[in-house]
């Protein structure tokens, strides 16, 4: 081929890409215009169906409140709507649960914690179709304010907490929307245990819930998610209560420490300044310190850590301790009695004031009422060891026990007693820490005991040894480092009642009580070897 003929080539080339892109531009020229058109007659619809809306002061989505103003304006609880409130006009907040548009009308159930109703807006005097079209609209879990006509309803709504009644909207604005796709679907969340997996329909897992916790604990009370905090509240208020009636004084302990309280490796090191401190993994010296200091009985509520890398159903790296110490006269059994009745009374607070609760969560995760005896039951580690022995199990005079062990006992006790709660007194000495009292009738066993619920531990006490030749004794024969602990003992050497106490854990405590089976379930913002979030 010649220049010249290449040359023409190029230039023919070069025509039919300019006719390409001509026809390109004018393809989108058209598309443009196309659009806009639409645009302009969806805006001419939209300013007509403004102009013919009636209702369009009676809804949309409110401004961000910014404490702006201070309306004149009582909002009704959901749970105070009753037939007593037939025909009255009021306000009220709450999530939308859910929405469902019919023809002229759409059916909401509005929620508020636990409670619900159902509401409705119809197309009429008060609703436009626009009105209507914008209710049916607003996505689930959004917060709104409306303005309601509280009607009798002739059948009972059975989904609803609010069975008698139903709002009939008049004004409704979103208040706080939510986004259209939710992290984890509420019709899964609330389905019993084990329903979805028969059925083939889908169940949440227990990490998807966690890692969406916010979503997981605003479930209404068709779940456990609000029951079990409402109860955990009642085992906390019961706890101080019962104690403060008893002459106890609640305290509070440092959280970061020079040396490990209990003596022990499992403990988080934190930076402190240009040296190393630890979490406490137990109150236990500022409770004996208090009880060295002449105030006789004292408790504490709060956080208690344990560097433990145990990922099971009972184990958390933070937990609350709810913990008690007290001075005796002659038996530490004195102790032992002041904590199972201060049990007891939790018990039958739960039993007597938390019903609703404790029924709430038996319907997604069943279990049998949990059952104790007044007074509690108290076995000794060698009765024990004869009940297991008879069943098969082979252990050694000083063993400790396993946690299979711990829970076949339970079961031995519960057939044999009927109690899910009793005390286990008179532990081996080599299986408990340091600071135990010896038994002084048998050197191999200890003035020391452990409580149990279902079977599982929920509290490790004894009486400690309060004098500090012996308490030196005891920590040698441990080969603890006497430097690390100096304080400790030096607390000891000014006159020291004889005293004992123990930790109870409050997310176990629940999750016993109400038959659950993971201690995540039972914390609100639970922290294990794998979970530091949210």
């Amino acid at each position: 081929m010649t220049k010249e003929e290449a040359n023409g080539a190029t230039e023919e080339e070069q025509q039919a890409q300019s006719k390409k892109a001509l026809k390109k531009q004018q393809k989108e020229a058209e598309k443009a215009a196309k659009k806009a058109e639409k645009q302009a007659k969806l805006a001419a619809e939209q300013q007509s169906a403004d102009e013919d809306d009636f209702a369009k002061d009676r809804y949309g989505v409110s401004a961000m409140v910014q404490s702006q103003q201070k309306p004149d304006r009582a909002l009704v609880r959901v749970e105070d709507l009753t037939p007593q409130k037939v025909d009255q006009l009021i306000w009220l907040r709450a999530r939308v649960h859910t929405s469902r548009a019919k023809g002229k009308q759409c059916f909401l159930v509005l929620r508020q914690q636990q409670f619900n109703v159902q509401a409705l807006v119809a197309v009429g005097d008060r609703a436009s179709k626009q009105m209507v079209k914008f209710a049916a609209n607003i996505t689930k879990e959004s917060i709104v304010d409306v303005e309601a006509m509280v009607r009798k309803v002739e059948q009972k709504i059975e989904s609803c907490s609010q069975q008698d009644v139903e709002l009939h909207i008049e004004r409704i604005f979103v208040i706080s929307q939510a986004e259209p796709r939710l992290p984890l679907q509420l019709e899964d969340a609330v389905r019993p245990d084990g329903d979805g997996e028969e059925e083939g329909r889908a169940t949440v897992n227990q990490d998807t819930r966690l890692d969406n916790r916010v979503i997981d604990l605003r479930l209404p009370k068709t779940t456990t998610s609000q029951a079990i905090f409402r109860l955990q509240s009642g085992v906390c208020q019961l706890f101080r209560d019962t104690l403060t009636k008893k002459g106890f004084v609640e305290i509070q302990t440092p959280k970061i420490i020079s040396a490990a309280s209990e003596g022990g490796a499992n403990v988080f090191t934190v930076s402190y300044f240009k040296s190393s401190a630890y979490l406490a993994q137990s109150p236990q010296l500022y409770k004996q310190m208090c009880i060295c200091a002449d105030f006789d009985k004292v408790f504490c509520v709060g956080p208690v850590f344990r560097a433990e890398d145990s990922n099971t159903h009972r184990h958390l790296t933070e937990f609350v301790g709810l913990d008690i110490e007290m001075a005796f006269n002659y038996h530490y059994h004195e102790v032992i009695d002041s904590i199972t009745d201060t049990m007891v009374q939790i018990f039958k607070g739960l039993r007597d004031n938390f019903q609703t609760e404790i029924q709430t969560v038996s319907k997604q995760f069943p279990s049998e009422p949990f059952k104790f005896l007044e007074p509690t039951l108290r076995l000794e580690y060698t009765e024990a060891l004869a009940m297991l022995r008879e069943a098969g199990v082979e252990m050694g005079d000083e063993d400790d026990l396993s946690t299979p062990n711990e829970k076949l006992l339970g079961r031995l006790v519960k057939e044999k007693y009927d109690t899910d709660f009793y005390v286990l007194d008179k532990y081996p000495l080599a299986v408990r820490p340091f600071y135990t009292m010896p038994d002084p009738n048998n050197p191999k066993y200890s003035n020391s005991y452990d409580m149990f619920m279902r079977g599982e531990e929920i509290l490790s006490g004894a009486q400690r040894v309060h004098d500090p030749q012996l308490l030196t004794e005891r920590a040698l024969h441990h080969q603890i480092d006497l430097e690390k602990i100096k304080s400790y003992i030096d607390s000891f050497r000014y006159g020291a009642p004889p005293h004992g106490g123990g930790g109870i854990g409050l997310e176990r405590v629940c999750m016993l009580y109400l038959g659950l089976h993971n201690v995540r379930q039972t914390s609100m913002f639970p922290r294990d070897p794998k979970r530091l979030t949210p």
